[in-house]
């Protein structure tokens, strides 16, 4: 029992059959050569934004029908061989013709052109008391045949001579044969042979290194590299020193001018008792040379920024008005506070400017306050000349005045308000007032005061 059965719908209706009718039927479309199965599948059809058929595909030439291809079992000879070897190999045919020319491989038989010597020319310019003619023949015939393969050539050689001596005997023999048959030396100055000629003692020192790097263990090449990593850093630290002694700031040394060190140290020594104000301080020379540490670790920046630092620098002791007082001060001369064109020495006459202002302003600051000093000396000295009012004493008594007790403020009100208490507001007006010289003066208590 389904659910056709209990709606009460027949399993095999005619209804069924027309719908099956009525679907349209697919058209199948062929995949088109040279696209995969599973890329066919995945695309749909759609056609690709790159072209998936293989472009050796297109250009391959379509084969006629008259053209018959087989492929044969054919002798052949090769260009690199001089024994004129038959060898045989499989060859494609076309309509019975067999291809004609050279063995196709044999274009890949380099060879190395070793200088031959004649006999006139050993005995002239070749004649070695540690190589004799036999030696040398024996060794320009091996690199010939070996193609300059000095490992095989000192293997085949008859007595014990090393790989270094070989080559050296015949880097040597064509040097000079090379040399001999030029017109002039400058004509073959650019031949390798010539230019670099083969050193045997360096090659064979070349040797031992490396078998000796070869040869090392863990622990020995851990050393070597931190001895390699502690030569770099001094190397490093040597170029930072060199820098630092070309620097293009000025010395610090001589930023602040003699004169104004010297009026400076005039006029503090001339009153050992004084203290500077509040407004002068000492030259930030510790600050100056923090700054020219941080620009000297840089090793590459602008000159601008480095005037920006050694500005700063120099004004860090300074309070806010005066650094403003500088700034309006270089106005005021028709300088700009930044240089247009930064040189070297337009840098420096700047700074030392800004330098020299700011050491002005100080001594300004300790004139006003000498001469502030030097007042207030004088008054003190005028006060005690006779037939003059004492200015002090008078001040003294103005102060004293204010404490004398007065019949207004302590006692007229007080005394008047315990009669008003005691006697009753009828009998005020009955009560004379007495004078206020006649009165003591009220005692101040602790808390008053």
């Amino acid at each position: 029992m389904d659910a056709k059965d209990i709606l009460g719908l027949p399993k095999n209706g005619p209804l069924m059959s027309q719908e099956k009718k009525s679907r349209p039927q697919k058209e199948s479309q062929r995949k088109p050569d040279g696209i995969s199965r599973e890329v066919y599948a995945l695309t749909g059809g759609i056609a690709p934004l790159m072209p998936s058929i293989d472009i050796n595909q297109l250009k391959r030439r379509a084969l006629s029908e008259s053209e018959k291809i087989t492929w044969q079992w054919l002798p052949f000879t090769s260009s690199a061989r001089k024994d004129n070897l038959l060898l045989y190999h499989w060859v494609r045919v076309v309509n019975g013709v067999p291809p004609t020319g050279d063995y196709s491989f044999a274009k890949y038989n380099k060879s190395v052109d070793v200088i031959e010597y004649t006999d006139e020319e050993y005995e002239k310019f070749l004649s070695n008391p540690s190589w004799t003619k036999e030696e040398t023949d024996q060794l320009f015939d091996l690199c010939k045949r070996f193609d300059l393969r000095f490992v095989i050539i000192a293997d085949r050689f008859p007595s014990n001579r090393t790989v270094e001596e070989l080559k050296d005997r015949y880097y040597s023999v064509s040097r000079a044969i090379t040399i001999a048959r030029a017109s002039s030396p400058a004509d073959v100055a650019g031949h390798p042979l010539v230019k670099e000629p083969y050193n045997a003692s360096q090659e064979v020192e070349r040797k031992r290194a490396l078998s000796m790097v070869l040869s090392q263990t863990k622990h020995q090449e851990r050393r070597d590299a931190e001895v390699l990593a502690e030569a770099k850093r001094i190397s490093e630290s040597r170029k930072a020193a060199k820098a630092a002694e070309e620097t293009e700031l000025p010395d610090v040394s001589d930023a602040a001018p003699e004169g104004a060190e010297k009026a400076g140290i005039d006029v503090i020594s001339t009153s050992p008792n004084a203290q500077l104000p509040s407004g002068i301080a000492a030259p930030p020379v510790s600050e100056t040379a923090s700054t020219l540490a941080s620009l000297r670790m840089l090793r590459v920046y602008l000159r601008t920024y480095g005037l920006e630092q050694m500005v700063q620098a120099a004004s860090s002791s300074a309070g806010l008005r005066t650094i403003k007082r500088v700034e309006q001060t270089l106005q005021d001369l028709g300088v700009n506070l930044k240089p247009k064109v930064p040189t070297k020495l337009v840098c420096a006459e700047h700074l030392e400017l800004r330098k020299e202002i700011l050491t002005l302003l100080n001594l300004q600051k300790q004139v006003q306050y000498k001469e502030a000093e030097g007042s207030s000396y004088r008054e003190g000295s005028y006060s005690e000349t006779p037939g003059t009012p004492p200015k002090r004493a008078q001040r003294a008594t103005d102060q004293d005045r204010t404490f004398i007790p007065d019949s207004t403020s302590f006692g007229g009100e007080r005394a008047g308000k315990k009669d008003q208490k005691r006697k009753g507001p009828g009998r005020l007006s009955e009560v004379p007032s007495s004078p206020a010289q006649s009165k003591r003066p009220r005692k101040l208590k602790t808390s008053d005061g």
